[in-house]
């Protein structure tokens, strides 16, 4: 009967777009010509057509976007900015006026009966917030987290630096991310071989032409290496000489190595790196990303001359992390901020584009004259047209009269119009007209009202935090494995310690009500000081240590109790105790 197939996906909230679904299913060329290409597999150009769409919207180009696709009219479309907006007001929430990387149990090294486990952990905690502050974390996390926001998908990569003598964090596009997922897998299963890839334009100047670079990270069995060489690759693998700090189990017929974090443990896989390049005329038409040939690939070569053909990383997990901006649902991927609001984002612009037009002929109206009598050109003896300036003067014959358009009306109903669609907009994102800013303080009638309006965005950001909070854990954890399997300094050689990232509060905080609300609760005895100070900290006061803050305290009231002529001796604020020294 010729029906149009149905299609339901993570990215079928673009269907309405004509340029997402062409005649034969693909996306239109004009939308991303990268996305025809044949190493491209097919499961994935919905999603890099949905991501170009998605960044045409936050550019302002979603007109010149569909001016390319054919809409001859999407040229004079007014885009304002409103898609962007919403992700950084979104993006803003999420991470909140800071994010500290917390150990649990460390709060606890500065008691007087502190455990070895307690200054462990806070010791972890000190080498994880001071590499988060060498790596620049909060700037890497903008990058990530805003792509996060806006595409739905972001990524992490670490790598182990021997110059710098730390692990290294990068950020990379989702666009470049292509993990090999099984059918029946989990969605929140990590994939056991994932690429980056994506083309380089030829270069006719040194004579290069346009390639294809994978990098190619893949969890496999430990094989045994050369053993003047130490180091695994394709020439090598056959060999029988296992590599330093690997033996042999003729049990199980396997190799297997001892990781630092795993000391009980051995374990008989490890991530092998394989970073190659392909001059795409050499590719023949459906070779896919997973199975290109070797045989056609130039392998990169490590600054120390390793060639990255299945280099052993020693690693027993793949150093990427992928943040997905909603909680998995059947899908490995996450979806966009502006996925339910991308229709509105539509009728915002046309509205917007309605209004420009309206307002232009408000400004400089149409004019009528009847009876005027307009000044003949000598030359041609055709009338001269009339200019409308300040201070001109028509004579008017008898009946003559002159008529104005005024469009006023109009454009005042189409400003209503932009209005009535931006506020659904934003209760349909769960981004409430205080939070972008455009509610006038004074209209708030309580602080009560105003905490019951923000109630969407504090379930918006609940849901996405949740989404991350395993995924930061998962990458604090690996920054501690590779720092033991490059052998850091001050980094201990045993199972790692669990790690959070702690986001700061997304809402404005009343900090002189927390402050009376502190106060009366710690003098009533319904608080502990350490409640309080704790309270204060969460609000915003710079309090750097709540257990030195209390001693501080504690110091100041007894001395202002204290009868004059009294002296009294201050309690020493409690020291740390090394699990190596010995009690009094």
């Amino acid at each position: 009967m010729g029906l149009r197939t149905f299609l339901t996906d993570a990215w079928s909230w673009l269907n309405y777009k004509p340029v997402m679904s062409g005649s034969d299913g693909r996306p239109h060329r004009a939308l991303a010509p990268a996305v025809q290409a044949t190493w491209l597999p097919d499961e994935a150009v919905r999603r890099l057509a949905a991501y170009k769409l998605l960044a045409a919207y936050d550019n302002n180009q979603a007109g010149e976007l569909a001016s390319l696709a054919g809409n001859d009219a999407a040229g004079e479309r007014r885009e304002f900015g409103d898609a962007s907006a919403f992700v950084d007001t979104t993006l803003a929430h999420l991470l909140g006026k800071s994010q500290q990387i917390i150990v649990p149990g460390a709060e606890h090294a500065k008691d007087e009966d502190a455990t070895p486990e307690a200054i462990a952990a806070a010791a972890v905690q000190q080498r994880l917030r001071e590499w988060a502050e060498a790596e620049l974390l909060p700037l890497r996390m903008q990058a990530a987290e805003r792509k996060a926001v806006l595409l739905g998908d972001g990524l992490y990569l670490l790598a182990w630096d021997p110059e710098k003598q730390r692990v290294r964090l990068k950020t990379y596009d989702p666009g470049f991310y292509f993990p090999v997922l099984e059918d029946d897998a989990d969605p929140g299963d990590y994939p056991r071989r994932v690429h980056l890839a994506w083309e380089i334009p030829e270069d006719p100047k040194r004579g290069l032409k346009q390639r294809l670079r994978r990098i190619t990270y893949e969890l496999g069995p430990i094989q045994p290496a050369d053993e003047s060489s130490g180091i695994s690759s394709s020439e090598v693998r056959t060999a029988s000489v296992p590599q330093a700090g690997d033996s042999y189990d003729v049990a199980l017929g396997r190799l297997q190595r001892t990781y630092p974090w795993a000391p009980d443990r051995p374990s008989a896989t490890t991530c092998y790196l394989t970073d190659a390049e392909w001059v795409i005329s050499d590719l023949r038409h459906g070779q896919e990303l997973d199975d290109l040939p070797l045989d056609k690939a130039r392998f990169r070569t490590r600054a120390d001359g390793v060639i990255l053909d299945r280099l052993d990383l020693r690693l027993d997990f793949i150093p990427l992390v992928h943040i997905s901006n909603t909680i998995a649902d059947g899908e490995h991927f996450g979806q966009s901020t502006l996925a339910k609001v991308m229709q509105a984002l539509d009728e915002l612009a046309e509205t917007d584009t309605d209004s420009a037009r309206a307002s232009s002929t408000t400004g400089a109206p149409i004019i009528g004259l009847a009876g005027a009598r307009p000044e003949v050109d000598r030359v041609s003896g055709r009338p001269k047209p009339l200019t409308i300036e300040p201070g001109t003067v028509f004579a008017l014959g008898d009946g003559g009269r002159m008529d104005v358009l005024d469009t006023s009306h109009q454009l005042a109903e189409l400003r209503a119009r932009v209005e009535e669609i931006r506020d659904r907009a934003a209760v349909n994102a769960r981004l409430p007209a205080v939070s972008l800013g455009t509610v006038d303080p004074s209209d708030v009638p309580s602080g009560y009202a105003l905490q019951l309006s923000l109630g969407p965005l504090d379930s918006l950001v609940d849901a996405m935090r949740l989404a991350r909070a395993h995924k930061y854990a998962l990458l604090l954890k690996m920054v501690q494995r590779i720092h033991q399997a490059g052998r850091a300094d001050g980094w201990p050689q045993s199972a790692v310690l669990p790690a959070r990232l702690v986001f700061g509060p997304h809402t404005p905080t009343d900090r002189s009500a927390i402050l009376e609300e502190v106060v009366k609760g710690v003098t009533a005895g319904v608080l502990a000081l350490e409640t309080g100070i704790r309270m204060l900290q969460d609000a915003g006061y710079p309090i750097d240590d709540a257990r030195e803050e209390v001693v501080r305290i504690t110091e100041r009231r007894m001395i202002s109790e204290a009868e004059p002529g009294e002296k009294r001796v201050s309690p020493a604020p409690p020291r740390p105790r090394s699990p190596a020294s010995s009690p009094s």
